[in-house]
């Protein structure tokens, strides 16, 4: 018990708002941070081939007086290519009345595998990512204080059925990129005036287009010299 007591007073009291901000945690000591209800809360940690990470949460709520309706909460798991990943045990998205006074969430994840196809989806060795969030309550509730515990373990299995080894960790590259140059925009010509500009625009280029306009033009006038010959009444002598 004063084992961990201590960790829990060793405690780091943090946690990332977004991935890139997300604050790595390990099974060796707990988590407790303080927030307000709207926030999103990310955590880190690595995963090895053969475990099977399982996240305890619990959520001291705001004290009731100051509650407006239930509350909806979610703990989520996202591997290093922010895919999503499925609690095979646990209380994943638990629903509290306004009477409650903490929220105990659970998510356990299927077991790390060595390598897998890319079209499995299945966990792999790498980073991973932990969201903690209210997915429901009232306008009123937000901002409120709020105390957020969370746990990390990892059970080790057997990974000999895989066969295989992942070529490297599913690591997020979060290298910066580079400031491209302004390519300069080149300057209108001033050979050409404003006179020249305004007819190159209402007469286009010469091109084969001209020639068969007026091949076109020609032969509809033949054409109609012709019909009118056939039709006009001819005058008698």
């Amino acid at each position: 018990m004063s084992i961990f007591l201590a960790a829990l007073l060793l405690a780091p009291g943090s946690a990332g708002t977004s991935y890139l901000t997300a604050t790595p945690i390990d099974t060796t000591r707990p988590v407790q941070v303080s927030a307000v209800t709207g926030d999103y809360l990310y955590w880190s940690f690595p995963a090895t081939a053969g475990q099977q990470p399982e996240l305890t949460a619990k959520v001291t709520l705001p004290p009731v007086a100051d509650r407006h309706g239930y509350q909806a909460w979610t703990i989520e798991v996202f591997d290093g290519l922010r895919r999503r990943q499925p609690c095979v045990a646990g209380e994943q998205s638990p629903i509290v009345t306004n009477d409650a006074t903490e929220v105990a969430l659970g998510c356990k994840l299927r077991q790390v595998r060595s390598w897998a196809e890319p079209s499995d989806q299945d966990p792999l060795p790498g980073t991973y990512y932990v969201r903690l969030s209210s997915t429901a309550l009232p306008e009123q509730d937000l901002g409120l204080p709020l105390k957020a515990d969370l746990t990390l373990t990892a059970e080790k299995g057997d990974t000999g059925a895989d066969q295989g080894k992942l070529a490297a960790p599913l690591n997020p590259v979060n290298r910066p990129g580079t400031v491209m140059t302004e390519t300069p925009t080149p300057a209108p010509s001033s050979s050409a005036t404003p006179d020249e500009s305004w007819a190159s625009d209402l007469v286009p280029e010469f091109s084969s287009r001209w020639v068969w306009t007026a091949s076109g033009g020609f032969l509809a006038a033949i054409a109609g010299l012709v019909g009118f010959s056939f039709t006009r009444r001819r005058r008698r002598a």
